[in-house]
């Protein structure tokens, strides 16, 4: 009686074991490099989401309205290269005060980014990249750089925009949490 061999094989693995199979010996220098791109498999940097209260919301010039802002983000890195997305709406009731004014539907900005550059200090993530924006700050192409706390309710988030004009929002988080992964953490 033979025993059965289990073994965990990624499908790339197996699609390049059959090519192998079906053309003969002269792919097999494809299959080493399929084999390759298995072993440097992306590992994710920093991620989350949630709901964020911009701190000071529309500043004294616009009156203190508050703004909610809804943000989802992720960042990996494979063989050295950063690459992820980032989203974030802003939103602003429809009226300052009275009826309405806890009524979060007046859509002020919107970014939507790719991330192209990560440092990690401690339980902190820098995030870099480039944006398309909508509503304040508008523009293609804006440099972008977004700061954030691991951790749950309560953690802090910085979103700069580089833009004309460059803004920055002091943000924390109310629901959601944000993960800074181990194995990119180094101590400042």
């Amino acid at each position: 009686m033979r025993g059965i061999v289990c073994l965990k094989v990624s499908t790339r693995s197996v699609i390049s074991m059959v090519a192998i199979t079906i053309s003969g010996p002269g792919l097999s220098h494809i299959a080493v490099a399929q084999s390759d791109l298995d072993s440097t498999s992306a590992t994710v940097v920093a991620r989350g989401g949630g709901t964020t209260i911009i701190q000071g919301g529309t500043g004294k010039s616009g009156g203190f309205v508050p703004v909610l802002t809804t943000l989802g983000f992720h960042a990996e890195r494979k063989g050295g290269i950063v690459t992820g997305d980032f989203e974030c709406l802003a939103r602003a009731p429809e009226n300052s005060t009275g009826p309405g004014s806890a009524q979060f539907t007046k859509n002020v900005m919107y970014v939507t980014g790719q991330i192209t550059g990560a440092t990690v200090v401690g339980d902190t993530a820098t995030l870099t990249g480039t944006a398309e924006i909508t509503g304040l700050g508008a523009g293609t192409n804006v440099s972008f750089t977004f700061v954030v706390r691991a951790g749950g309710p309560g953690s802090a988030a910085v979103l700069t925009t580089e833009g004309s004009p460059r803004l920055v929002f002091n943000e924390t988080l109310l629901e959601g949490s944000i993960d800074i992964l181990p194995g990119h953490r180094r101590e400042q």
